[in-house]
């Protein structure tokens, strides 16, 4: 399988197919195009008719939107167990995965990821502030009622963890104020291998896009 991704510092969706799979243990060859320069749309194009990224390719079959990626890779490699074994909680992984990938927009809009960002504050809105009132709530919730057989949402990682990593990223880049239990939960998504992996590549990286940066570069993190 190969997984098309945009850059390693700027796209959370592209992060969220490519945790799970890594730390899950599935093999893949990964290609990073490069976002908003130019070429880039027509070469995203050529494997996705949505004309973004994330794209699994698996032979003849393309699957685009990181939801979808994680869940075919559960179907073809069900001994990884993306999804919790239980009945209920598998349930509940997918509603909290989906109001991830359906929701938050004042968070994503106001704190776009970006790994190298130095770890500093910005001025929030209510929305946001709420958002993050909101996912710290639902990760409480989830680790009370699942989680208690280790630290992750369900107690092993799992595809539900992938969907919340680049909130993870945001927390820790914007320096937002969580809950120790929300701190527990982040520390351990970070200390992943599959984590390090990603971080150390999104620092090395060369692309700059003014748009998403609210410092000047000469502060940006490096590997």
């Amino acid at each position: 399988m190969k997984l098309i991704i945009g850059n390693k510092n700027y796209s959370s969706w592209s992060f969220r197919p490519w945790i799970g799979l890594k730390a899950s243990g599935i093999a893949f060859d990964e290609e990073v195009i490069p976002l908003y320069v130019e070429g880039s749309k027509e070469k995203i194009l050529a494997h996705s008719p949505a004309g973004k990224v994330p794209v699994l390719i698996d032979g003849a079959t393309h699957v685009w939107e990181s939801l979808a990626i994680l869940e075919y890779a559960a179907e073809k490699f069900p001994a990884a167990q993306l999804w919790p074994s239980d009945p209920a909680a598998r349930a509940h992984a997918r509603t909290i995965s989906t109001e991830m990938h359906a929701g938050f927009a004042a968070l994503r809009n106001e704190c776009g990821m970006a790994m190298w960002r130095p770890h500093l504050r910005k001025e929030l809105s209510d929305d946001a502030k709420a958002n993050i009132t909101r996912i710290q709530a639902l990760w409480a919730d989830t680790r009370a009622r699942f989680g208690a057989a280790g630290p992750f949402l369900f107690g092993r990682f799992c595809a539900a963890d992938a969907m919340y990593a680049p909130v993870v990223s945001r927390f820790e880049t914007y320096a937002i104020d969580v809950s120790a239990p929300a701190k527990a939960y982040m520390q351990a998504m970070i200390a992943l291998p599959a984590w390090q992996e990603w971080r150390r590549a999104a620092l090395n990286e060369t692309w700059v896009l003014p748009h998403f940066e609210d410092f000047p570069q000469s502060q940006r993190l490096r590997a």
